[in-house]
């Protein structure tokens, strides 16, 4: 009965993992894009400061010069999002050890959190930054957002919110200019998951992944399911 359960609950682990950091990240990304203006800092924790920008490219701030670069990135999204949950349920089916179930479950999440603003951010809010072909730039807005159906931008073409900034100066002994900051770009719940999880994978690689979990393919796991 034991081991009935412990496999019951490493079977549903990866989802419940999905659905809490799923829902955290939007609840925190809707509440600051509804409650606060585009650029404000809202508070400063001394190493933590949250601040909302709008990302309308990649992770952690890096942006694309064109509207049709979003379009591809967004698409490349979805892709990702089905290989990578396609690749949970094999590790499940071939119980690969749980704590790597979970890390890639983490990086699918994270995943997850962001595509949703891609998709619909620019249908489900009345503002956002948005491409401008006239000045060929990523323009701002003002004010604060509101849920709304009327929205700013297309299917795929919404924008990532940030919020989370690490400040962490570079010491004065630091012979090279690299900046004011060691890590400057603003970040979200989605993008500390990921990062969070690949760190963990490249530490404990050896320990949590098996041979088998790196070659999976369609044809083992269909033997093995028959």
């Amino acid at each position: 009965m034991l081991k009935v359960n412990s496999v019951s609950i490493k079977n549903y682990l990866p989802l419940i993992l999905i659905v809490l950091i799923v829902s955290a990240d939007q609840i925190i990304k809707i509440y600051i894009k509804t409650h606060f203006q585009l650029g404000q800092s809202i508070a400063d924790w001394g190493i933590l400061k949250i601040e909302f920008v709008e990302n309308p490219g990649m992770a952690f701030g890096l942006s694309f010069d064109n509207s049709w670069s979003k379009y591809l990135l967004s698409l490349f999204r979805v892709f990702a999002v089905i290989a990578i949950g396609w690749y949970i349920i094999k590790l499940v089916k071939h119980s690969a050890h749980v704590f790597f179930i979970c890390l890639v479950s983490l990086i699918f999440s994270g995943a997850v959190g962001n595509i949703i603003d891609n998709l619909f951010y620019g249908l489900i809010f009345d503002s956002g930054t948005t491409w401008s072909p006239e000045y060929i730039r990523w323009l701002p807005y003002a004010g604060v957002s509101n849920l709304s159906f009327d929205g700013y931008g297309n299917f795929l073409n919404g924008c990532v919110v940030d919020m989370f900034h690490l400040y962490l100066p570079w010491p004065d002994w630091v012979p090279f200019d690299f900046g004011e900051e060691i890590f400057p770009p603003v970040f979200n719940l989605a993008d500390a998951s990921i990062s969070v999880s690949v760190f963990f994978i490249v530490i404990f690689y050896k320990k949590i992944v098996r041979k088998d979990d790196v070659e999976l393919k369609w044809s083992k796991g269909d033997k093995e399911a028959s």
